[in-house]
């Protein structure tokens, strides 16, 4: 949540872009600049102020406000209670699902069977939630960070466990583009780190191609879900007949 705090850097961020200097600005306001100083310095200071110095800048204060959201650090997770909210309809996950894609209101509902008034209605609840900051003609921004990961043991995770892992697996994976593959083997403690993160960065890569594909036509894009897993395991069944 955005502070007082990071609405004075971000007017002193604009002051310098704009090689605005306190005296210049004290002369725009009518102030002595040891007022100017002082204010700035404690952050205190009333909406008309705020409202001067934006005037003085030539900056509409909706912008201001947008460049303070865009510089609130990013979610890498979220707690147990937003998770819980978003599972909640099916139809919110869905659209939570595409807006982490960075697909549009226009994408969704002609993808899927959501009305414009549902999709408006669940992108609002995800901007109330904290995944999104919901801006004029919904368009959005997304609060969560690159490295964003759905708890391991989070309500969504179970949910795709109890929902959606049967209903993945149930295809052949022979068509293009696809595969499937089941490794076992025995490696050091030591690189076991070192294969995750290679798995990680495959994972980065998809989602970084999804986004620089975005620009081509629908008709040259096909939706793929890439699932990466690794974790020290025994089928149960094997490990009941360990001696």
């Amino acid at each position: 949540m955005s502070t007082t705090a990071d609405l004075v850097t971000a007017l002193k961020k604009e002051l310098k872009h704009a090689q605005m200097t306190y005296a210049d600005l004290a002369r725009a306001m009518g102030m002595a600049e040891s007022s100017v100083k002082r204010m700035l310095a404690k952050g205190e200071m009333s909406l008309s102020r705020v409202d001067a110095i934006c005037r003085a800048l030539k900056l509409d204060f909706a912008e201001l406000a947008r460049k303070v959201a865009d510089n609130q650090p990013l979610l890498a997770e979220l707690t147990q209670a937003q998770e819980r909210a978003v599972v909640a309809n099916k139809k919110l996950l869905l659209v939570a699902i595409c807006v982490l894609s960075q697909w549009t209101l226009e994408q969704i509902t002609s993808a899927y069977r959501i009305s414009q008034a549902e999709a408006i209605v669940c992108l609002a609840q995800l901007d109330r939630i904290g995944i999104i900051e919901l801006r004029p003609l919904n368009r959005y921004r997304l609060k969560l960070a690159k490295t964003f990961r759905w708890r391991a043991h989070g309500p969504v995770m179970e949910f795709f466990r109890d929902e959606v892992l049967l209903d993945y697996y149930a295809g052949g994976f022979d068509g293009p583009g696809e595969g499937l593959l089941l490794v076992h083997g025995e490696v050091s403690r030591s690189l076991a780190p070192a294969f995750m993160e290679r798995l990680q960065r495959v994972a980065q890569d998809f989602a970084q191609q999804h986004l620089a594909d975005q620009k081509l036509p629908t008709s040259e894009r096909e939706g793929y879900t890439l699932l990466l897993a690794m974790r020290s395991w025994e089928f149960a069944a094997f490990a009941a007949l360990r001696r």
